[in-house]
Formats: structure tokens, C-alpha cells, sequence
């Protein structure tokens, strides 16, 4: 997509693309072209400095919500995030409660809570087992957070064996 615009990224990844070449302008035209490539393919390229801020914070938590393992050890939230997104935590936190109207603790909640309906939904792991994955202290804390989201207990929703289609997308979360 970026060669059609004569720009070579060196680096794609989640949210971000990279040039590698500092020195690059980028003309409006190229704006414009790589806009529309975006849009036909459902994406919009984020411009402003607190939305990528932002965007940076919600990639990181769904790392290492849905792909790391936050209960190996205690994770300590405020120091990963800063130390991933190089600002102060109580600047994300009041960026990200400003912008996206619920706070960072919250967001976090919900993407623990999306993970455990996964992990729910594939019936291979203990609810002991997915509290302890997911950094929660007991399955009572577990339970309680999940209650107050989902309205069901994790017990319910696997007896029920609620159907995939009441997930959340990762990116509706909020």
C-alpha cells in the first residue's frame, strides 16, 4: 500500500508504521492517498499526538491482557505503562479518562473481563486457573468484577455456554 505512494516502511505493526528515514515528507497528496488506502480497508491513520497517546495505551493493555501472561508475577499497570509509553502515569490516566470517558482502571477491568469470557468459551482451563492467568488475587475477585460487567458469574456463563456472538470486539471496548 505505501509503495504506491513511494514510501517504504521498515516497520508495521500494530498502530504504527514506520519509515525508518527521519528526513521523509510526507506530502499531502501521500496523506491523502494513504488515507483512502486506510479507509477502503476499515483503518483511519490517527494524526493527532493524544489520540496515538491513546491508542499506544490500549495496544499495550490488550498485549498484555490477551497475549502476555499478567499473572505470572504482579504486574504493576502504572509502571509498565509508563515505562512503554514514556510519560508519566497520571498524565495517561487523566488523558485517557479525558478522552475516552471511562478510566484506564476501568478499561483494564474490561479487557481482563474479555479475556476471561475467552477463556471461558474455550472450556480448557479452571476458573482458578484463568483468575490466577489473569493477575486476579482470588476467584472471588474474579467473580466479582466479572458479575459487575457482564451481569452473569463466570460459573453462569459457562454453564450456559454463552455463545460467541455476545463478545466484545477488542476495539468496542470502553
Amino acid at each position: 500500500m505505501f509503495e504506491n505512494v513511494n514510501l517504504s516502511p521498515v516497520q508495521v505493526e500494530l498502530g504504527m508504521v514506520s519509515l525508518g528515514v527521519s528526513d521523509t515528507v510526507i506530502t499531502e497528496d501521500q496523506y491523502k492517498a494513504i488515507d483512502g488506502m486506510l479507509q477502503v480497508l476499515g483503518f483511519e491513520r490517527i494524526d493527532d499526538r493524544r489520540a496515538r497517546i491513546i491508542e499506544n495505551i490500549k495496544n499495550a493493555v490488550i498485549r498484555k491482557v490477551h497475549y502476555g501472561d499478567i499473572g505470572s508475577k504482579k504486574l504493576n499497570w502504572s509502571t509498565m505503562l509508563s515505562d512503554e509509553i514514556h510519560y508519566e502515569y497520571n498524565y495517561l490516566s487523566n488523558l485517557f479518562s479525558s478522552v475516552e470517558g471511562i478510566t484506564l482502571e476501568q478499561y483494564i477491568i474490561r479487557q481482563k473481563i474479555e479475556r476471561a469470557k475467552e477463556l471461558l468459551l474455550y472450556d480448557e482451563l479452571t476458573l482458578s486457573e484463568i483468575a490466577s492467568r489473569l493477575g486476579y488475587s482470588s476467584v472471588a475477585h474474579l467473580s466479582s468484577q466479572f458479575k459487575k460487567i457482564t451481569g452473569f458469574t463466570p460459573s453462569a456463563l459457562k454453564r450456559q455456554r454463552w455463545p460467541e456472538k455476545n463478545r466484545t470486539s477488542l476495539d468496542k471496548i470502553a
